[in-house]
């Protein structure tokens, strides 16, 4: 794995990174888990702005200031709900950490934090969520210089454990 990958047990609203992401819904407007603790966190201009995005698709991802975070950039991207691994589900997470990483590179982020996109309530199986990002990172990092610091924030052990596992190998 690149030794630019970094593995935290936080709250990603409280890691200062140039960019945070943010596991968000296709309105962008906020919702629950990681997304409405960082709707919450970075304050009412944040939606302000989400409003003017018009919402995101799936695989997708874009950028907002980051307001009352201790980060400059939330990237926004739409992971994909689980229905079995036969709709694309693989495809499109790898899609959402390709596009954050693009995102990330094109406006200067030296840092930038992930959160765990789609274990939540959209059961993407965690272990092979963990496998995809961080080989889609891995990838991209051979080639890409920025960003230079990329950390996988985890809020659970458990995901914390699986991710801890993976970047033994």
């Amino acid at each position: 794995m690149d030794r630019r990958i970094f593995l935290l047990k936080d709250d990603i609203t409280a890691v200062k990174a140039d960019a945070i992401v943010n596991a968000a819904n296709t309105s962008l407007l906020g919702g629950g888990g990681v997304d409405g603790a960082i709707h919450r966190k970075a304050g009412p201009q944040l939606l302000e702005e989400c409003k003017s995005l018009n919402g995101c698709e799936a695989g997708d991802a874009k950028i907002t200031k980051a307001y009352n975070l201790p980060s400059r950039h939330v990237i926004h991207t739409v992971g994909p709900v689980w229905k079995g691994g036969i709709f694309r589900e693989k495809e499109l997470l790898e899609s959402c950490y390709l596009k954050s990483l693009e995102l990330a590179k094109k406006h200067q982020c030296i840092s930038i934090a992930f959160p765990n996109i789609s274990t939540g309530v959209y059961h993407f199986p965690k272990e092979e969520a963990a496998k995809i990002a961080l080989e889609t990172i891995n990838t991209y990092t051979k080639s890409n210089s920025l960003p230079q610091v990329i950390y996988m924030v985890c809020f659970d052990d458990e995901n914390y454990q699986i991710y801890e596992e993976l970047l033994k190998h």
